[in-house]
């Protein structure tokens, strides 16, 4: 049983949802001395910490330089990215590039930066958020399920790269499917229906575990066996399952 625990972490996008779970549940710990939170978007004005040191910046118009300044970290949480349920067409060139840049180029170069530490002997615990909708066509996602494919793909690459390599640190790939008390497509955060799930993350990456699911059993195996079965019908399937459930309007 791995007795270390996440001390000093920089958590990117931790002003809300799932990040801000996170960030809520170390700041309790007696052993987590620091928190360095990184988010285009400030703190909530009634969240205290002491041990929280806040940076605003805005993935999209990054030149990354800010993250050279973290070198005192044990542990990277990046639960940055966004969506917006919306068919193809509808979406603009604007929204296609942000998405890449804030969903999968930020996350591949924010790793780059600490991979020293990653592959070092040293214990380091890094945790990413993806989606569920980066292992299978997800209509109305077309472009967010894009990119979280891209980071998924990243992830197990380098996951291999740092076994072969000799080191024991993994990066975990979180991949829920809708997550409740998060702000994400245009919800409300929730403390008190987030913090169970950030609590699983928390204890996923200090066992350094490289993927987990949410969920797994209940929906997303069956889910996932029928993609792989015919990623035709189940495309299809999902589309009508998104309609049917109220959060996008048929045109």
């Amino acid at each position: 049983m791995n007795t270390n625990h996440i001390k000093r972490v920089l958590i990117v996008g931790g002003s809300s949802g799932i990040g801000y779970a996170i960030a809520n549940i170390l700041s309790q710990r007696e052993e987590c001395e620091k928190i360095y939170i990184v988010d285009k978007n400030p703190l909530p004005m009634d969240f205290r910490c002491d041990k929280c040191e806040f940076f605003q910046e805005n993935l999209a118009l990054s030149d990354f330089s800010l993250f050279d300044g973290f070198k005192d970290i044990n542990a990277l949480v990046i639960t940055a990215g966004f969506g917006q349920l919306a068919l193809f067409e509808d979406v603009s060139q604007q929204y296609i590039s942000d998405s890449f840049l804030v969903n999968s180029v930020a996350p591949v170069r924010i790793v780059h930066k600490f991979y020293d530490k990653l592959k070092s002997d040293a214990d380091f615990y890094c945790g990413i958020m993806v989606s569920i909708a980066g292992f299978l066509s997800s209509p109305f996602f077309a472009v967010y399920g894009a990119t979280k494919a891209a980071l998924k793909i990243f992830i197990e690459s380098v996951n291999v790269e740092l076994e072969k390599g000799g080191s024991q640190n993994r990066i975990l790939n979180v991949s829920p499917g809708s997550i409740p008390g998060t702000s994400f497509n245009n919800g409300k955060n929730d403390l008190s229906l987030s913090l169970p799930l950030a609590g699983e993350i928390i204890a996923h990456m200090e066992r350094k575990d490289d993927l987990f699911i949410p969920q797994y059993d209940e929906i997303f195996h069956q889910v996932l066996e029928r993609y792989h079965d015919d990623f035709r019908s189940e495309g299809r399937h999902s589309y009508d399952y998104k309609l049917k459930s109220g959060r996008v309007k048929n045109n």
